[in-house]
């Protein structure tokens, strides 16, 4: 375990496994934006709300808008049970914005409101996904999650979280692995 726990799981997704029960998680696949010492934070990738981003710059006031823009539409996610009042910006691209944590070089996730007036004048990321909230573990708490076959963990693809539909999120993450979902069992077993 030694090991295991030294080994950070950012830019993984996880998959939750059927026997996950948390309501906050079942059927659910996160992306972990950051992992260390201290614990994890990541962003749930397929929970979207009746939200779009056109109705939460009403609601945070930006009223600087393209017209033309496609991302007015762009559906809200579900992020984690944690400040779900609270938005959290997953984009591609570099980070100018004044409150980003580095995923990978071309991951982040951004917290300030920067990054959605650029997104509002058309101006903003390439690719995004706003998300109300986020997943939280504390020091250990995620490993042990993971020992307990809680969650399947693999290496992210920007092309699952930005260009696959949400429903399908999951499932096109479990192929990575060549695993196929509709076979899992709820029950676990240790060799």
């Amino acid at each position: 375990m030694e090991n295991f726990a030294s080994s950070s799981l950012r830019n993984h997704f996880l998959i939750a496994m059927p026997q996950l029960s948390d309501p906050s998680f079942t059927q659910t696949l996160t992306l972990i934006c950051e992992h260390n010492k201290q614990g994890a934070i990541g962003i749930v990738l397929n929970r979207p709300t009746e939200l779009t981003l056109g109705d939460v710059f009403k609601q945070i006031g930006i009223e600087e808008l393209d017209e033309d823009s496609t991302c007015l539409q762009d559906t809200i996610y579900v992020g984690g049970p944690v400040a779900q009042e609270r938005g959290f910006v997953l984009h591609s691209g570099p980070d100018p914005w004044q409150s980003s944590l580095g995923i990978t070089t071309n991951l982040k996730l951004t917290t300030s409101r920067d990054v959605l007036e650029a997104l509002a004048k058309g101006d903003g990321p390439e690719y995004a996904l706003v998300a109300l909230g986020y997943a939280g573990w504390g020091a250990g708490q995620l490993e042990d999650e993971i020992l307990q076959n809680a969650w399947l963990t693999c290496e992210a693809k920007q092309d699952i979280i930005f260009r696959t539909p949400p429903l399908k999120r999951m499932a096109a993450a479990a192929d990575l692995m060549g695993i196929d979902l509709h076979l899992l069992s709820g029950e676990a077993g240790h060799a």
